[in-house]
């Protein structure tokens, strides 16, 4: 079990957030919860435990950064975690 609240300060470090919107419910989603807006505004809703580990995704999800990066919801067979993105470089052609 995992504290989603935790893993998200965790993951966050000290990234400056712009907004969170994450979405949650069991298997089948057929009670999902959505929880968006400024980091302040939801983390206290993040307090709460939930099985990141084989089984189905229970948390969906984006966070947007000040600096224009931003980090999704990763899941490969049932195990979850957040992946920090950033935009790639253009490269320069010869």
């Amino acid at each position: 079990m995992r504290n989603a609240k935790d893993e998200l300060l965790e993951h966050i470090e000290n990234r400056k957030v712009k907004h969170v919107h994450i979405i949650y419910g069991d298997y089948f989603r057929s009670n999902e919860k959505i929880i968006s807006g400024s980091l302040e505004s939801v983390i206290e809703r993040l307090d709460f435990e939930y099985d990141s580990g084989y089984g189905g995704q229970e948390l969906f999800g984006h966070i947007w950064y000040q600096d224009g990066t931003w980090s999704s919801r990763g899941e490969y067979d049932g195990s979850e975690w957040w992946e920090h993105n950033k935009c790639p470089e253009i490269p320069e052609v010869q």
